[in-house]
């Protein structure tokens, strides 16, 4: 798996998980990558720097818990409003996504439970799938 830091041309920066650089490839030719934020399908990789550890006797600034915890609201906030109008599938995901990949169901947003083979198999496949930076509570069990 690699990850690529991506840019719509609106100037969304996201990151994103493929198989190989030829996954990536084949996946943004067939416009099967799209902005998280807003949906944009003119996807270019963005600039991305390189992982340099730092020295072992220095320490790396931590956040605060506030602003932690205002990144987690906002992440939260950004998540429930690209959910409005998906479908929670639940465990049935991986079926649901490859068979409209196949074109045997109608293609709509759906979001719902994969482990992480079937996720990754999915990828291999070149079904689009994404990961939701955080967990849904499934509706059965929310109060």
């Amino acid at each position: 798996m690699i990850v690529f830091d991506l840019r719509c041309a609106a100037g969304h920066v996201f990151e994103a998980w493929f198989a190989s650089s030829g996954a990536y490839a084949d996946q943004r030719a067939a416009g099967q990558v799209a902005c998280p934020l807003c949906g944009d399908r003119a996807i270019d990789k963005a600039l991305m720097a390189p992982s340099i550890p730092a020295k072992g006797n220095r320490r790396a600034d931590l956040a605060s818990p506030a602003a932690v915890k205002a990144a987690i609201a906002e992440i939260a906030t950004r998540q429930a409003k690209l959910l409005e109008g998906s479908q929670w599938v639940g465990t049935a995901f991986a079926d649901r996504a490859r068979a409209m990949h196949a074109g045997e169901e109608a293609e709509r947003p759906i979001h719902g439970q994969a482990s992480l083979a079937e996720a990754r198999a999915l990828v291999d496949d070149g079904v689009p799938v994404a990961p939701l930076p955080i967990p849904v509570v499934p509706p059965e069990t929310a109060n």
